[in-house]
């Protein structure tokens, strides 16, 4: 699933206006996967070639040279398969993909920058496409003031959106819930510039 150049202005669009109510700051972040890790999809595909020749050698009566074939061959076909992003995420526990995914949304809490914000009033916006996991995370200026749950009717609708396939519009229900929650504890100042780009990475 991709973001169209339409879907990516929406978004600033979003972030803009509702940033104009507040003082804090909007980051978004579409991650297609948030685990890339190969070792258990490698190790499957490793057992599998390992006991295919014994199969063979019991059922068949086929060569050593074609046997030795056909277990390199199932090691490679099932290596891809099970590395894809979408077969990987689904052979690790629930417990594991959600950890990876938070491990992902703290990281591009820091690369983003966020936490560099004067006032530390930003927060991020995380989705990941794969493990179909929503996060919101806020700054510490924010957080003493904002309890976490506050945040989940927001991560609520993301999650909602990504099961219908409508990523765009949840990201956009996102950040006008999300400035909703700012402009009351955060309310505009002064007009002042933005510390942090109004526009969503997709990584």
């Amino acid at each position: 699933m991709s973001l169209s150049d339409q879907d990516r202005e929406r978004i600033s669009a979003a972030i803009r206006a509702t940033e104009a109510r507040t003082t804090g700051e909007i980051v978004c972040v579409l991650a297609r996967s948030s685990s890339d890790g190969t070792a258990l999809p490698l190790f499957v595909a490793a057992v599998v070639a390992l006991v295919l020749p014994w199969l063979l050698v019991a059922f068949t009566a086929l060569s050593v040279r074609e046997i030795l074939l056909l277990q390199a061959a199932t090691f490679l076909l099932l290596a891809m398969l099970l590395c894809l992003p979408t077969v990987r995420v689904a052979l690790m526990p629930r417990a594991a993909r959600r950890a990876a995914a938070y491990r992902a949304a703290t990281d591009q809490f820091v690369a983003r920058g966020i936490a560099r914000k004067q006032d530390r009033a930003g927060i991020l916006i995380f989705v990941s496409l794969a493990e179909r996991y929503a996060r919101i995370i806020a700054d510490d200026g924010i957080a003493a003031r904002v309890a976490q749950p506050e945040w989940q009717d927001a991560v609520d609708g993301l999650v909602a959106h990504m099961r219908d396939g409508r990523i765009s519009d949840g990201f956009v229900e996102a950040i006008e819930r999300c400035g909703n929650v700012l402009a009351t504890h955060f309310p505009p100042t002064q007009p002042g510039r933005a510390e942090l780009p109004d526009r969503i990475y997709v990584i």
